[in-house]
């Protein structure tokens, strides 16, 4: 519109709602990053939430912002300002008084004096014993009786925040009112407690009601939860003062609140709240210090703030059992924290939901994990790590030149010789006649087929192998850094077979003092053991069994280990661990790979370190199965796995 002035500026009024939506593939992605470095899963799916994705705040950003702003409010003040404020009162309204006296004569005059000259040390049962008392002084007069109309409005504000208005003098209209409505507040109470069905009841009570509750509760449990909350800050006050204090407020309270129907109404409230609440801090006292003497009021809201930021960084420390950001009361966060730690906790609940949602992560009673989709991604950002460090490097191919049952068209063609059995490529046979006749000078037509104009289709032989994969998972690979390559080499071996070798059959096999099968699942997740043992015997056993499973494919065995053999299977099936390593044990170890070499089984060992006992034993399996033994630095163990997987699994000639 013409004459109108636009000004721009940041947006903060919440998430940007122009920026682009979260890419939960990153997320899974940076976990992926860390398991493949050696990280636990789990901790990493947690440091994911806690530190937040890599363009976002996270749990811990948000936990110690409420820790600091929990020291905050612990210096705010101290917290008997009320009975500190009634003594003022009290010595401003004795002062006045004697001001007032001085200047009479009379006998009446100096007994008032001689009272005010022995009133009780004690705040309340000073004011307990003026309670009759004639004063002389309006001023007096009007300061004392402040001392109980502003404990009983705080006391009574306090619970209800609608109050400040309606308790401004001490109108018995307003009284009744009051009266009124706490009795009919427990009767509701009492019928939700008891399981009623309390809608009507609620709704009722709010017609009528709903002035003293300007936060306008939407159902019975919301109004619980706010009165819960300001009736447990006011325990807590109670609870934070020494016994003195204590007592002091106690009596100045029951003064306040008159002998009427309020003051046992708000004890059955305050009842009922802990029976509806009972989880909420009743009894907790705090230590508070500061240069303020804080009233009532200002105590109990202190309290009650220290109650809820304690709340939240119970919420936001997520360590109890099936703790999700679910769990998180953002409405809490922002009263705390501000806007923008709500629109934190906001967006870290939606990248959650949006992991669970779209299949990356899965949850279970020990928290999340990362689905089989996830761990397919994770192994193909394994294998493109490896791959990325062949660059340049031939591959290794896998071609064979006979064309097997199995045998798949690659495009491309070459001249017949003697013995070929490959289909013909008409096309290309009968392209080059045609060439060769034209070429001569003697036309095309008739076409006469020569033996070297005959082209052969190429195929590549998908020659069927059964893998067992043998990982050393004893502690000294996760102590000298071998852990997480040794993750990302299994993880991308295992996606190599999945994705280009559908028809291999792969199986990955941890050992430490005993063997295991491994899923990538269980891979990924596994931790490393304090349980000393190199159990490689137990892991050859279940290898052979798994190629056994698999009669006619192709048998490779790669072992990738950093020490030698110094556990074995008993014939009870224990494991016996002796460092160092027992004759008994390399034998059995021996034993296993004579019976995987009569079964035609390659084995190649993949050697992490230089333990002179290692490289004795790893020659003397090489030599006795024919295998081979390499010796690659960790970073480039991967490249080395995958490499020879490729080599060793070509079909025999």
């Amino acid at each position: 519109m013409a004459g109108n002035r636009f000004r721009y500026g940041v947006w903060r009024d919440g998430p940007d709602p122009l920026a682009p939506p979260y890419d939960v593939r990153a997320a899974v992605d940076e976990v992926g990053e860390r398991v493949l470095s050696g990280d636990n899963l789990r901790d990493a799916l947690r440091d994911l939430l806690r530190r937040g994705p890599r363009d976002g705040r996270g749990l811990d950003d948000l936990e110690a912002r409420a820790r600091r702003m929990r020291r905050e409010a612990l210096r705010r003040g101290n917290l008997d300002g009320a009975v500190t404020r009634a003594q003022q009162l009290l010595d401003q309204a004795v002062a006045a008084e004697r001001d007032e006296l001085r200047g009479r004569e009379g006998d009446d005059a100096r007994f008032q004096e001689a009272v005010l000259d022995n009133l009780p040390r004690s705040t309340a049962q000073a004011v307990q014993e003026l309670s009759d008392y004639q004063w002389a002084s309006d001023e007096a007069r009007a300061t004392y009786q402040q001392i109980l109309d502003q404990l009983r409005r705080d006391v009574v504000e306090q619970r209800f925040a609608g109050m400040k208005d309606a308790l401004q003098g001490r109108d018995p209209a307003t009284d009744a009112r009051v009266a009124e409505m706490v009795g009919d507040l427990n009767e509701l109470l009492g019928k939700h407690a008891r399981g009623e069905d309390t809608d009507d009841a609620f709704q009722q009570f709010m017609a009528k009601h709903g002035e003293f509750f300007p936060e306008n509760p939407q159902t019975i449990d919301e109004l619980v939860d706010s009165l819960a909350r300001r009736a447990a800050a006011a325990e807590r006050l109670m609870r934070s003062l020494s016994p003195q204090q204590r007592e002091e407020l106690a009596q100045l309270m029951d003064q306040a609140l008159g002998n009427g129907p309020l003051r046992g109404q708000l004890a059955e409230l305050t009842d009922n709240l802990r029976a509806l609440r009972p989880e909420l801090n009743w009894n907790r006292g705090e230590r508070m210090r500061g240069n303020e003497d804080l009233g009532y009021g200002d105590a109990t809201a202190a309290l009650g703030e220290l109650g809820e930021l304690d709340d939240l960084l119970e919420q936001l420390g997520q360590e109890h059992p099936g703790a999700t950001l679910d769990d998180v009361d953002v409405e809490a966060v922002e009263r705390q924290l501000g806007r923008g730690a709500a629109d934190d906790v906001r967006r870290l609940r939606e990248l959650e939901r949006e992991l669970r949602r779209q299949g990356w992560v899965t949850r279970d009673e020990d928290g999340l994990t990362l689905s089989p989709k996830a761990l397919r991604r994770l192994g193909r950002t394994a294998l493109a790590q490896v791959f990325s460090d062949l660059s340049g490097k031939k591959r290794g191919s896998h071609d064979l030149r006979d064309a097997g049952a199995a045998g798949d068209l690659i495009g491309s063609s070459r001249r017949w010789q003697f013995g070929d059995e490959q289909p013909l490529d008409v096309v290309r046979t009968i392209g080059n006649a045609v060439r060769r006749r034209a070429g001569g000078g003697v036309g095309t037509l008739p076409v006469r087929l020569e033996p070297e104009d005959f082209e052969v289709a190429e195929t590549e032989r998908r020659a069927s192998a059964v893998v067992a994969l043998c990982v050393d998972l004893s502690y000294s690979m996760f102590a000298d850094g071998r852990w997480g390559p040794m993750k990302q080499t299994a993880l991308a071996l295992s996606h190599l077979v999945a994705t280009q070798f559908p028809q291999d059959s792969l199986q990955i096999i941890g050992f430490g003092r005993y063997a295991m099968s491994l899923s990538q699942g269980e891979l990924a997740a596994i931790e490393p053991d304090m349980v000393q043992g190199t159990n490689l015997q137990h892991a050859l056993k279940l290898a052979g069994r798994h190629l056994r499973r698999h009669p006619g494919a192709e048998p490779v065995v790669l072992v990738v280990t950093d020490g030698e053999p110094t556990a074995h299977l008993e014939d009870d099936g224990q494991a016996y661990f002796n460092w160092p390593t027992l004759p008994e044990t390399v034998q059995l170890t021996v034993r296993e790979v004579d019976l995987l070499t009569r079964y035609g089984a390659t084995l190649n060992v993949f050697m992490l370190g230089e333990d002179p006992g290692l490289r004795r034993f790893v020659d003397a399996v090489a030599k006795r199965s024919g295998g081979r033994v390499f010796s690659p630095d960790v970073s480039e163990l991967g490249r080395y796995v995958v490499d020879d997987y490729v080599r060793s699994r070509r079909g025999k000639r």
